[in-house]
């Protein structure tokens, strides 16, 4: 995700603290959270499929859900 839409959602944040978003502001920040979310999941599922277990005769096998 580009560092811009991040600072947008950082921004949106803020601003909750100081007042309640309009609903383009709220509908903005859900979509942008919903896309940021997405790609780290995929990240941390990418990371994960590359994790191999050693079991205790020294195995290798892969990480299973």
């Amino acid at each position: 995700m580009e560092q811009c839409k991040i600072d947008r959602i950082n921004e949106l944040t803020r601003l909750t603290r100081c007042r309640e978003l309009t609903a383009e502001e709220t509908a903005e920040r859900q979509i942008l959270r919903e896309e940021y979310l997405s790609e780290w999941r995929t990240g941390t599922k990418a990371t994960l499929d590359r994790v191999y277990i050693l079991d205790e005769k020294g195995n290798k096998r892969k990480l299973t859900k």
